[in-house]
């Protein structure tokens, strides 16, 4: 029974890779039931079953989303192409459909996001991702790393998670400006809280890129840090990225007891290697770091 039950979720999960490898193509019922090799007049139960919303709404949800990170965190690209690249014929329909479903126009969004709103709307679809992107992981997951010490840029986050987005923007538009390319300079984040502390105000992460020169005087009030050298315990992520925290607690839960290691006085911290939109949320890397004594 766990062996069938492996396989159906394998099958699935082969639909929801197409799915983020291919929000630009067909991605109708004949297709998407001939990659999870289900019969097509009963592939839309068996996916609504398994993941609580339709195929449908699944890919408007999925495809919103990529719109959406577009607006917020790429200023290059035009409202025109995202309405586009999102499935809707003409930038006045998309404009209704994110208006509709975020209580702002997309040029407000990209101006302004209101994040709140934002995070509920894709409550479902990130429910849905999770039902089969539970990672189990083991001691071999896990190396210990001696890293060496990053002097970096830091903005903070103090304060309700559900406006984290808001600075993140913030973070891409100055190191933007201040040419820090994600390829050449590493993006890190350091938690100084829980993820979900008991009252959102206690949230604190700072936002963290590489920097091997001085900080100008900005209105951001980035200061210059370090990043600590020293041995880590280092656990690579793929998929899912946004959600770290099974991850985390695998380490402090399983992992650090069992290994007669100890923790260092710094945070865990990670760095992203990957990023989505640029590629699909599944193909996402992040590494955690757990700094030891």
């Amino acid at each position: 029974m766990k062996a069938a039950l492996r396989n159906y979720h394998a099958r699935m999960q082969r639909v929801l890779d197409h799915i983020d490898r291919h929000l630009d193509d067909d991605l109708g019922l004949d297709v998407l039931s001939s990659i999870a090799a289900y019969s097509k007049f009963h592939f839309h139960r068996q996916f609504t079953a398994t993941f609580g919303l339709s195929v449908h709404r699944y890919i408007q949800l999925a495809r919103m989303k990529r719109a959406s990170y577009r607006l917020a965190y790429s200023d290059a690209e035009s409202v025109t192409d995202i309405a586009m690249d999102a499935g809707y014929d003409a930038p006045d329909a998309f404009a209704r459909a994110f208006r509709q479903r975020f209580g702002q126009s997309p040029s407000s969004f990209r101006k302004f996001p209101n994040w709140k709103p934002w995070l509920a709307a894709f409550g479902p679809l990130d429910n849905a991702r999770s039902k089969l992107m539970r990672k189990t992981y083991t001691p071999d997951d896990v190396t210990i790393r001696d890293v060496p010490p990053t002097p970096v840029a830091i903005m903070e986050h103090r304060g309700d998670p559900a406006t984290l987005g808001a600075t993140i923007q913030r973070f891409i538009a100055w190191r933007t400006a201040a040419g820090l390319h994600p390829k050449t300079n590493p993006t890190f984040n350091v938690w100084r809280s829980e993820r979900r502390p008991a009252s959102p105000a206690d949230y604190s992460v700072d936002l963290c890129v590489g920097i091997d020169k001085p900080i100008e005087a900005n209105e951001e009030q980035i200061k210059a840090g370090e990043i600590p050298g020293g041995r880590c315990a280092v656990l690579r992520v793929v998929g899912n990225t946004h959600n770290l925290e099974p991850a985390a607690l695998y380490l402090y839960r399983d992992w650090l007891p069992a290994s007669g290691e100890e923790a260092r006085d710094f945070p865990i911290y990670c760095q992203r290697l990957s990023f989505f939109p640029e590629v699909p949320e599944h193909e996402t890397v992040a590494e955690l770091f757990l700094p030891l004594k």
